[in-house]
């Protein structure tokens, strides 16, 4: 069994997006001692900006007149796609930026997206179970001033389970910056308790992916 884990936090220290999956990974390790973990770091080893446009281009033009990076990108396309689709389970973490998408993890998926196995209508991730841990700074919920400033889960999401059929679960710790922003401040006994739920949930989501894999395998 195998559990894919992505990271595309730009901090290594402090990200709690990272610290989330570390709970969820121990999770699934602590139930199922023998897993394999996968991990690509997108802070350690992003995705080069060209690879997309070059992969992408490379998918209209003959494969005996591609340039070296059109090749090159549609290498790297593939060993993404070995990556996931050879995982059991995937934690996908990412802390929401400037209320969108964080850059490392789009080029990510639009890079795993040229690769014909990822392609719309494909559902690669078909009944793998697959749980998304973000990261908010602030409040998004309904009623709070900023409800509908996320620009970022209901696309990852889309992705994930719409467009690659996987069975989502979703894990959010929001109000990340209140023990850092003073303005923040009487927030914080609230983040608190979100960070801990957060925690809750992605150990409950690493010890099922575990149980269902080791049930799969049985």
């Amino acid at each position: 069994m195998t559990l894919f884990r992505l990271d595309s936090s730009i901090r290594a220290e402090g990200s709690v997006s990272r610290e989330v999956a570390d709970t969820l990974e121990r999770a699934y390790l602590d139930q199922h001692p023998e897993g394999a973990v996968v991990r690509r770091d997108l802070r350690t080893d992003p995705v080069p900006a060209d690879a997309w446009p070059s992969a992408a281009l490379a998918g209209f033009t003959p494969e005996d007149q591609r340039s070296d990076d059109q090749r090159a990108a549609v290498d790297l396309a593939a060993r993404l796609a070995d990556e996931v689709e050879e995982a059991d389970a995937l934690v996908i973490a990412t802390p929401l930026y400037n209320f969108g998408v964080s850059q490392q993890l789009k080029m990510w998926i639009d890079l795993l997206i040229t690769d014909p196995r990822f392609a719309p209508g494909t559902s690669p991730l078909a009944g793998k179970p697959v749980t998304l841990v973000i990261a908010r700074g602030g409040g998004y919920g309904e009623g709070t001033p900023r409800e509908g400033w996320d620009h970022a889960t209901g696309w990852i999401v889309r992705i994930l389970a719409d467009v690659w059929g996987g069975d989502v679960t979703l894990v959010e710790a929001e109000l990340t910056l209140a023990e850092t922003v003073p303005a923040m401040a009487e927030l914080r006994p609230l983040a608190d308790q979100v960070r801990a739920r957060a925690h809750e949930l992605a150990g409950d989501a690493g010890r099922q992916m575990a149980r269902s894999g080791a049930a799969q395998v049985a």
